[in-house]
């Protein structure tokens, strides 16, 4: 999938979280109290997208997924083709 704005990919992103809160069988009013983040702003987020990168670190760490957060501009750079290939950017 292409995503061709920060919108899109934001939205992606929102619909991606939805999904892995639901499959740990968590409500928004439970990532609320555990993060500290409002509820209000994980509807919002849920349904547009926005929400500050603090607050998304904040509800992703709550819900067990912030390992992704971490690689995602991971300074670890392939150490040969064959890692790029694979896709084991990180070591």
């Amino acid at each position: 999938m292409i995503l061709e704005t920060p919108y899109e990919m934001a939205f992606h992103v929102a619909k991606r979280f939805r999904s892995l809160r639901r499959a740990k069988k968590m409500t928004i009013k439970e990532v609320s109290e555990r993060s500290g983040v409002p509820y209000s702003t994980l509807r919002r987020f849920e349904s547009t997208g926005e929400i500050s990168f603090l607050s998304f670190v904040k509800i992703v760490s709550v819900i067990g997924e912030d390992d992704q957060i971490t690689r995602l501009l991971s300074d670890t750079v392939p150490g040969s083709i064959e890692e790029v290939i694979r896709g084991n950017h990180y070591r």
